[in-house]
């Protein structure tokens, strides 16, 4: 049975993108040179005595910002959802939590497409009419996002399914977009010409790096394989849930995956607190724990998601934003993160000039590396257990702007491409746990994920011996 609507709502969302690489890039460079100049026009207003001039300048320039992104369509309105991240509390975030507010309107839940287009993509790319697919398709989408949207089915043989289906015409957009080198590259240095005091970044790698991650989101395809990946990979685990693709009702702009019962992120953060602590392990094991027993990373830790069980257990049940680590690459982030939380400013230091952090004659010192990392290391680096709030993921950003010492030492640090979709993990996730207002033994966590002492808790214990038991290594095994 097909659940037709009574009335189409929706029509082709992406039929009005612009074409032509100077009319695209024109309306970026154009506002950064706009911004550039009321920003200098703002410092020279404070100097003058308008104490809140530069503020006001955030301000005005986010919204705008936001504004010219959302209405691109394409590749930017993409690039500022993937570089977004959630709650920043102003009063320590400063000016980077003003853009962050205004970027969350990119991540908000866009109207979804008509039944009849969803309906004829369908048909046309599983090459069948829906009613032979399907036992059952309801025409109300369960959630609709920038790329594509997704519906509850039953197949034939009576398994609840959800079907993603792509929007038409997204993915000519943003390719069109992608083929532009120079709209990435512009978007981003406005980013940093915005908040100058942020640590530094090759703009060109990093737009290389953020068109491969999106270029991926549009392929189904690739998408349905990082799926079968995660699933692979967490297949038995006592408190992470993954569905299974459906190969036979899966194409270019459709996926077809076994349904993940559980609640959404609106009720699980009224949940009684207790079964919010253990969402927020399972998240924390999930979200740092791929990269460790294996050399994939899921690069987007958005609540919205996920599957909340009433068992504690959480399912994740989007896949478009994967990375696979090279091993050099994953293995350093393993021992840059272990060096901080044992102490040992030496080898962070070297380890940082070894993945081209610093170079060999920076006169960065080894103390002010390692302040800046310690705090990235913060809610790990404490007394256990640990309680999440905005402080958490907030710190850490407020140090990238920060007229101090240790914002004078991240200005003499670069980000190399293949991290820069690490921050968007770490900030993401502790910003996750703080809207949980979760509590857990997070050292606990980070020993038992890189296979270092005995476990002791519970939940550290069930992961071990599912680990254990499925052969996988642990962050600091060698391979």
């Amino acid at each position: 049975m097909i659940d037709e609507p009574a009335v189409p709502a929706g029509a082709d969302r992406f039929g009005s993108v612009r074409a032509g690489r100077v009319r695209r890039t024109a309306p970026v460079v154009g506002f950064a040179a706009r911004a550039a100049g009321g920003r200098v026009v703002a410092g020279l207003r404070t100097r003058a005595g308008d104490t809140d001039a530069v503020d006001k300048f955030h301000h005005r320039t986010a919204e705008r910002y936001a504004d010219m992104l959302g209405h691109s369509k394409g590749v930017l309105m993409k690039a500022g959802q993937l570089l977004s991240t959630y709650d920043m509390d102003p009063g320590v975030g400063g000016p980077m939590a003003t853009y962050q507010a205004a970027l969350q309107r990119l991540q908000s839940e866009a109207p979804p497409m008509d039944f009849a287009t969803a309906r004829e993509v369908i048909e046309s790319d599983l090459g069948c009419p829906i009613g032979d697919s399907f036992d059952e398709f309801s025409a109300e989408p369960i959630a609709a996002a920038s790329i594509g949207q997704v519906h509850r089915a039953r197949l034939v043989d009576g398994r609840e399914v959800a079907v993603k289906v792509q929007y038409p015409g997204v993915a000519r957009a943003i390719r069109d977009d992608l083929a532009n080198t120079e709209l990435l590259a512009t978007f981003l240095k406005l980013g940093m010409s915005l908040t100058p005091r942020a640590m530094r970044t090759d703009q060109r790698s990093a737009a290389v790096e953020v068109a491969e991650r999106i270029a991926e989101e549009l392929d189904y395809r690739h998408e349905a394989r990082s799926i079968r990946r995660f699933a692979d990979l967490y297949r038995g685990h006592p408190f992470i849930r993954v569905p299974d693709v459906i190969d036979s009702h899966s194409g270019d702009l459709v996926i077809t995956m076994t349904f993940l019962e559980g609640v959404g992120w609106a009720q699980a953060r009224t949940a009684d607190q207790e079964l919010r602590n253990r969402w927020a392990l399972s998240i924390g094991y999930f979200g740092f724990g791929a990269y460790r027993h294996s050399n994939l990373f899921n690069a987007d830790p958005h609540p919205g998601n996920y599957r909340f069980g009433e068992d504690g257990t959480v399912g994740f049940v989007d896949f478009g934003c994967v990375k696979k680590f090279p091993e050099w690459i994953r293995r350093g982030i393993v021992t840059m993160f272990r060096a901080t939380c044992e102490g040992d400013r030496h080898e962070l230091y070297r380890l940082m000039i070894e993945h081209g952090f610093i170079t060999a004659d920076t006169d960065l010192s080894v103390d002010d590396a390692y302040e800046w990392w310690s705090m990235m290391a913060s809610s790990v680096n404490t007394v256990q257990p640990h309680t999440f709030v905005p402080a958490d993921s907030t710190g850490l950003v407020q140090s990238m702007f920060d007229d101090g010492p240790v914002g004078r030492a991240v200005r003499k640090m670069q980000v190399p491409s293949d991290y820069i979709m690490l921050a968007r993990i770490n900030l993401g996730i502790n910003a996750i746990l703080s809207e949980l207002g979760a509590t857990l033994d997070t050292r606990e966590q980070l020993d038992c994920v890189d296979g270092v002492g005995t476990p002791t808790t519970a939940a550290s214990r069930a992961h071990a011996e599912w680990a254990h038991r499925r052969g996988l290594p642990f962050g600091l095994t060698v391979r």
